[in-house]
């Protein structure tokens, strides 16, 4: 009989403008092919123990041919479609006995096998269409010539095939626990905690593997490779190879797909040079996401929105071979955020609100008669607020606030307005509020645009220190305090003091400097200074300005701290 891999060569001349060697299973020979990746370029060889990529035009079929070179060969094909169903062929070719060309006159026996090995269509083993991972195995399998035929009837995709005549030795794939479920064990209305049982392949082979969850809200995925397209097709823009274009399997990096690296979330190649491709597809965003978190085999989801359903994907990836066996995938919906009680405003009342981090409360203000325009009154406490307000549905104002805002809304006899305050990503928010179809009761006093307290470093003595600060039009009382503090007083420290609803009803008297009234009409000269005497030589001192309005309502301008001198 004439050597297979003859057989095989005769075949692959068309496909190839260079003499190649097949791919072997001779351990030595099979390690140094594949890390030459080059050996299969141009190729419609499947080498044995390697999994490949390659692409597929819709409605164009492909071929690929593997050599099993003895009898009673175990046998495994496995393929894996990414983003399409696919419909695929497996055969096998009965090569021809060998024949006698001693002769001159007769014809070219290997001419006459290659001539029978393209016309003869072969024993059909297998076949299967759909989007699932789908495998054939045999324990026995005669010599000769597979081949795997694909088509995708759908669309252009991309698809990965792994095939081997050392299944039991090889487990490229990691092995599945005997309950290959995915388990909600926690739902909230932002989080769900999933749980699953380890594959084998790390508690008993004790190879090395990660797990990779995907988020998503369409539908579970079949293959990491599935998702690996459909992150690919969000982040680039992909290129198709021309039909006809000779392109390696392994090199994928010229159409813009996405390298299989199990030690990244997902990375993406830079764009392909149009050349290369006759179409370029974009396609629109898709939310999905995938965390790999190592060994763990449980897991929360977070950020998630209230009242949604999502789909959870758990796949385990060997670490050195970089392929992925998927668990049966699950699905939830989080629950529904509770029902927020909505807090009446009385008309010209303030009201404290404290909104929870990452919150939000919702405030009512139905004015009893009718009126032209609504004042709102904000003091924000702490860091900013997201404020919106809606009359009777429609929405009139939607933005941040810090420290103190004062907003004017058109009014509607019978309205009823609607307040949303969201916290912050930070932390609580602590704010003080006012509604009032009266807006000359005024409770806030008026503010200057800046509110930090200026020192003057050059008036510094061992025993005082000089302050200034802005005032404004409105005649207002001023009192400032003073607190000594460590030297090492962080930011931190201060930022924890900074709340500025506090008022001087929670200071001590010791700390008191003084008080008085200022005001001018002229903004420019709208600035008063102090200077605090009595204080220690080296000493570090916290200074707080309150200004308090008509209404009673205090507001604190930003802390400052002065250190006196040591020597004079």
């Amino acid at each position: 009989m004439v050597p297979l891999h003859w057989c095989m060569l005769w075949l692959l001349l068309p496909l190839s403008s260079r003499t190649q060697k097949l791919p072997t299973r001779d351990e030595e020979l099979f390690q140094m092919q594949i890390r030459d990746k080059a050996f299969f370029h141009d190729s419609s060889v499947i080498p044995d123990g390697a999994e490949i990529s390659s692409y597929l035009f819709r409605d164009t079929p492909k071929r690929y041919f593997f050599v099993v070179e003895e009898d009673n060969t175990p046998l495994s094909v496995t393929v894996t479609p990414c983003d399409a169903p696919l419909a695929w062929t497996l055969s096998l070719q009965e090569l021809p006995e060998e024949a006698s060309g001693e002769g001159s006159g007769d014809p070219d026996p290997l001419a006459q096998q290659k001539q029978q090995i393209i016309n003869e269509e072969g024993a059909e083993l297998f076949s299967y269409k759909g989007n699932d991972v789908e495998y054939f195995i045999s324990s026995s399998s005669p010599s000769g010539l597979y081949q795997l035929e694909l088509l995708s009837t759908e669309k252009d995709t991309h698809f990965k095939v792994y095939a081997t005549t050392t299944p039991e030795s090889d487990q490229p794939y990691p092995e599945l626990p005997y309950d290959p479920r995915v388990d909600v064990t926690s739902l909230g209305c932002t989080t769900v905690t999933l749980a699953w049982k380890p594959s084998p392949t790390a508690s008993l082979l004790k190879q090395p593997i990660q797990y990779c969850v995907v988020i998503n809200k369409e539908h579970n995925f079949k293959s990491l490779c599935a998702v690996e397209a459909k992150l690919s097709a969000d982040d680039a823009f992909m290129m198709a190879p021309k039909p006809g274009l000779d392109f390696s399997p392994f090199d994928f990096a010229h159409f813009g797909f996405a390298s299989d690296n199990s030690g990244k979330e997902h990375s993406f190649l830079t764009k392909p040079s149009p050349k290369l491709g006759r179409h370029a597809y974009s396609r629109p965003k898709v939310d999905i996401q995938k965390i790999c978190i190592g060994n763990k085999n449980i897991f929360t989801v977070s950020d998630l929105k209230p009242d949604t359903q999502y789909y959870f994907d758990v796949f385990v990836a060997n670490s050195n071979s970089n392929m992925s066996t998927a668990y049966v995938g699950t699905f939830a919906r989080t629950k529904e955020e509770a029902k927020q009680k909505t807090v009446e405003l009385k008309d010209g009342k303030v009201t404290d609100v404290f909104v929870k981090r990452k919150g939000a409360k919702f405030l009512r203000f139905a004015p009893i008669s009718s009126h032209q325009k609504v004042t709102l009154f904000i003091h924000s406490c702490l860091d900013a607020v997201q404020i919106q307000v809606r009359r009777d549905g429609k929405l009139l104002l939607s933005q941040n606030v810090e420290g103190i805002r004062q907003f004017q809304l058109r009014g509607k006899p019978k309205a009823k307005y609607l307040i949303r305050l969201k916290g912050n990503k930070k932390g609580a928010s602590m704010l003080k509020i006012l509604a009032t179809t009266r807006p000359s009761k005024q409770s806030f006093p008026s503010l200057p645009e800046d509110t930090r307290i200026k020192a003057f470093d050059k008036l510094r003595t061992c025993s005082s220190a000089t302050v200034a600060w802005l005032g404004t039009q409105e005649r207002n009382k001023f009192c400032i305090y003073k607190k000594e503090v460590d030297d090492n007083y962080s930011e931190d420290q201060k930022k924890r003091e900074q709340n500025q609803c506090l008022g001087p009803d929670t200071r001590k008297k010791s700390e008191k400097v003084l008080c008085k009234y200022f005001h001018s009409q002229n903004l420019h000269k709208a600035v008063t200074t102090e200077t605090i005497k009595g204080l220690q030589p080296g000493k570090s001192y916290l200074l707080d300005v309150y200004v308090t309005g008509h209404g009673g309502h205090s507001v604190k301008y930003q802390s400052k701290v002065v250190k006196t001198r040591k020597f004079c």
